[in-house]
């Protein structure tokens, strides 16, 4: 889900914007949904599940597990944002200030269908984000609600240009954001949970800072920001937009993930991938546009067309999110996610929150409901867990020593 759309932003009435060049030749004027991808021809069988039974809900609860898709301000604890909302003279402006009442009113307005009503979700929790006290305090306990379900390494996302409003500049939400990382690993590990948080700074698709957000990235990239995105409306605000953003870090070597194929179709995956230098896909749902079965259900395989062989070929990373992706009309039950189909056709998909605030979820929640929906063994939710962390944005021997020394002894002691 775009958690970082602009209140004002329109995401559903924009019509598509002319990508400059999408062909790759100067001068070009195809839009991006003129794009249309050249289809392919590689069939593929759905992959036997791994053996062993349904993974058990406490089983999940307690496993090791890596989150790359968080939004921070989708993740806030309901009564922070009442408490911080007092505290800034915004309380007033609350649909109600009880804790659990406000709770469910965030989850009702996600699953309400109104995008008014949905972005006026983001408006509260952004509006109590805009001092450096609050920052930290909402970062610190997003790493604390992490480690406690379970993460031991998280990438927690947001957009420094949406926290301006009291006189904060760029850096100084950077550093206050990184400062509550840090406070939050040190209670996390008091508490005697292990875990490690990196963010990502999020470029606004519909505003024009991109450029800006990839330099302060850059700067900040050993100082705990391990990549970049773009967020807000896909519709209408294609990635390349922002193309001198990407040309800016792929020339320096930072890390990119790109929102792509949830509001919009698989010409956005394509130009993410392709012209934008996407490492990651953010959600990319819309895949399976490019995946037609063969037979009755599949029964003689699937054929991949071009996007999608080179996603699943690559090995680049989805970063699905089962209760978002149902609230913004992905899909109408867990059971059809695109993630079982996927997984079984040997993409590497994994599982993520989006706003733990907004669908009222938790990073175990969702792989309950992904055991409930396609019977996934505790060894299925390892090997998605081993491709999430191998999909980090960290060095190669972290990464070897997190799943080593971290996520395969976790999953061994509760195979035991």
């Amino acid at each position: 889900m775009q958690t970082n759309a602009s209140p004002n932003a329109s995401a559903d009435s924009a019509a598509p914007a002319a990508s400059a060049n999408a062909t790759g030749t100067p001068g070009a004027t195809d839009t991006i949904a003129n794009a249309a991808p050249p289809v392919g021809g590689q069939i593929v069988r759905p992959a036997a599940r791994a053996a062993g039974a349904p993974a058990a809900p406490e089983q999940v609860r307690r496993a090791p597990k890596v989150s790359l898709h968080d939004h921070l301000d989708g993740g806030l604890r309901p009564g922070t944002v009442a408490e911080l909302a007092a505290e800034i003279g915004y309380a007033d402006r609350l649909p109600t200030t009880d804790p659990e009442e406000l709770g469910r009113w965030f989850r009702d307005a996600a699953d309400s269908g109104s995008l008014e009503r949905y972005l006026e979700g983001f408006a509260h929790t952004c509006a109590v984000m805009q001092t450096r006290e609050g920052l930290i305090r909402v970062a610190a306990e997003a790493v604390e609600d992490l480690a406690a379900d379970g993460v031991v390494y998280g990438e927690l996302r947001y957009a420094p240009e949406q926290h301006l409003e009291r006189g904060l500049s760029l850096t100084e939400v950077i550093e206050a954001v990184n400062e509550g990382c840090r406070l939050g690993e040190r209670r996390a590990a008091e508490a005697g949970r292990r875990i490690r948080v990196g963010v990502l700074a999020s470029a606004m698709r519909q505003a024009k800072r991109s450029r800006e957000i990839a330099e302060l990235a850059d700067a900040y990239r050993e100082r705990g920001v391990v990549g970049f995105d773009i967020a807000g409306p896909e519709n209408g605000f294609p990635p390349a937009l922002h193309q001198e953003a990407f040309d800016f870090l792929r020339f320096n070597g930072d890390h990119i993930t790109i929102h792509a194929g949830e509001a919009y179709g698989l010409p956005s995956i394509r130009e993410a991938l392709h012209r934008c230098h996407a490492e990651r896909i953010g959600h990319g749902a819309a895949i399976v546009e490019d995946i037609t079965p063969i037979g009755e259900g599949g029964a003689e395989g699937y054929r991949l067309g071009r996007v999608a062989s080179w996603v699943r070929d690559s090995r680049t990373c989805l970063e699905l999110c089962p209760t978002s992706n149902l609230q913004t009309g992905v899909c109408s039950s867990y059971a059809e996610h695109p993630l079982g189909l996927l997984a079984s056709l040997g993409f590497r998909v994994t599982v993520n929150t989006d706003n733990r605030l907004m669908s009222g979820t938790s990073l175990s929640e969702e792989f309950i409901h992904m055991v409930a929906a396609f019977g996934w063994s505790l060894a299925d939710i390892e090997r998605m867990t081993v491709d999430a962390a191998e999909s980090a944005f960290l060095p190669l021997d972290e990464r070897r020593e997190l799943i080593e020394e971290v996520i395969r002894p976790g999953f061994a002691a509760l195979a035991d």
